[in-house]
């Protein structure tokens, strides 16, 4: 069945619809080692030493009920730590895992680690098709289910994606970051993709569930079209966000406090969106691996962020979701 590129904006009869009409939220984590983001990228200088962590927050989760979603790469996927602390959790559907490809730390390693390779879809086809279906079968293996949702690590969608998920069993992308630009940094341009979720082909038999990124501000109404040119002029973006004129607000506790945080989620809910895509990146769950997360008392920041937010969705009447509860609400 043909599937549409991942890397245009889809047609407005592409939009999917939930049965039960519920507003739901998801919990995406991107599960990957530690690496300094403030240098460039190698295939040996990272770590694991975080690993350890996640039975925190996997216990965290279980007391507010929610499912997270961890979205594995390579290195996590070969971790025994890892599979010891989630395979038990996601075979009880406490949890779910997905698939995320980092191809600089992803076999097989035969393309030069640059910038531009550094995003999965700009790779040649056949490389980016070899290196996702080793790690989704790794991930299959490591943790006992068959992953069913994929984001590309940095978001980096290519031209034939949607072909080697549909040949991996992939019924859910989350790669679409609505509202960013990665095109100067050699990567895609998301900013004309919507917020509400849309089905890749007329089968509907994939899905795509973009970030939830809004715009907060008086001019917000305007800010797909005022936003992409501040980036010409110097520190524009924080001015405009200073004087409340235009925000953008990623539904993120890495740089977004939670009073921002409510706002999106406001501005998110008052433009109906079905679904609320929250994410994270696994490092920030210890000091010292993150620009987000240098301190034990900024990790309590973080799940106090979890906590307030989480509280705040369920006020305003947003369900805590997952995978299967998606597959199983959405119009075919």
């Amino acid at each position: 069945m043909a599937l549409r590129s991942m890397l245009d904006p889809p047609p407005a009869e592409a939009r999917a619809r939930f049965s039960d009409h519920k507003v739901r939220y998801l919990l995406t984590v991107d599960t990957e080692e530690e690496f300094d983001w403030g240098k460039s990228l190698t295939r040996e200088d990272h770590g694991l030493d975080h690993v350890s962590r996640i039975t925190q927050f996997q216990h965290f989760c279980e007391k507010m009920g929610v499912v997270p979603i961890y979205l594995v790469d390579w290195p996590i996927a070969t971790s025994a730590l890892a599979a010891e602390i989630l395979r038990e959790p996601i075979a009880t559907g406490r949890a779910e895992v997905g698939v995320q490809l980092h191809p600089w730390v992803n076999p097989p390693f035969t393309e030069e680690v640059t910038q531009f390779n550094s995003f999965a879809g700009n790779l040649p086809y056949a490389l980016e098709a070899d290196k996702f279906a080793r790690l989704r079968n790794q991930i299959e293996e490591q943790f006992g289910a068959a992953p069913l949702i994929y984001r590309a690590g940095r978001y980096g969608l290519g031209p034939r994606t949607a072909e080697i998920l549909q040949a991996n069993g992939i019924a859910i992308d989350t790669s679409v970051r609505a509202k960013f630009d990665y095109s100067p940094g050699d990567g895609p341009d998301y900013s004309r993709h919507p917020l509400k979720p849309y089905w890749l082909d007329d089968a509907h038999s994939m899905l795509e569930l973009p970030l939830t990124t809004t715009f907060w501000g008086l001019l917000r109404q305007v800010g797909d079209a005022i936003y992409p040119q501040l980036r010409r002029i110097p520190h524009a973006r924080g001015a405009m966000s200073r004087l409340g004129l235009l925000e953008r607000i990623p539904l993120t506790p890495e740089g977004v406090a939670v009073e921002e945080a409510i706002r999106g989620i406001d501005m998110a809910l008052d433009a109906e969106l079905p679904v609320l895509m929250f994410s994270f990146h696994s490092p920030s769950l210890a000091p010292g691996y993150t620009p987000y997360v240098r301190t034990e008392d900024d990790l309590e920041q973080l799940y106090d962020w979890w906590r307030r937010v989480l509280a705040y969705c369920e006020l305003r009447g947003a369900v805590a979701s997952s995978v299967a509860d998606v597959m199983a609400s959405v119009e075919r």
